[in-house]
């Protein structure tokens, strides 16, 4: 079986991954900016917040926070939907506006994908 490190290494700028926190609640979907050799650096697509995670284990940095997002799926997405992800990051990186009709279903779609392919 590949390691953690070795399946997130595999990560380059431009991917979409998905990260959840413990007991399910919430989850981040990110675009990733940079890997390095100790971190993931990404960027929420809904928010625009910048968040980094440890490449050996996923899990979100800083490590003091009590809580921390792990990336749970870095399944690359069907073209179609990683391109309404991309247009719906343009988007909020240039102006915050509702998801449209397209954007809301590829989030539909994603709440199922992801979880069908943990890391």
């Amino acid at each position: 079986m590949i390691d953690t490190k070795a399946k997130l290494s595999k990560l380059v700028p431009g991917d979409i991954f998905h990260a959840r926190f413990p007991g399910g609640q919430a989850s981040y979907i990110c675009l990733v900016e940079t890997v390095t050799e100790q971190t993931i650096v990404s960027r929420r697509i809904t928010t625009q917040e910048h968040v980094e995670f440890e490449l050996a284990t996923g899990l979100e940095l800083p490590a003091s926070h009590e809580v921390r997002c792990a990336i749970d799926s870095i399944a690359p997405l069907p073209v179609e939907i990683h391109n309404v992800m991309l247009g719906l990051e343009r988007k909020m990186r240039l102006r915050f506006e509702k998801p449209n009709k397209e954007e809301k279903e590829a989030f539909l779609f994603i709440a199922d994908f992801y979880p069908a392919r943990p890391l």
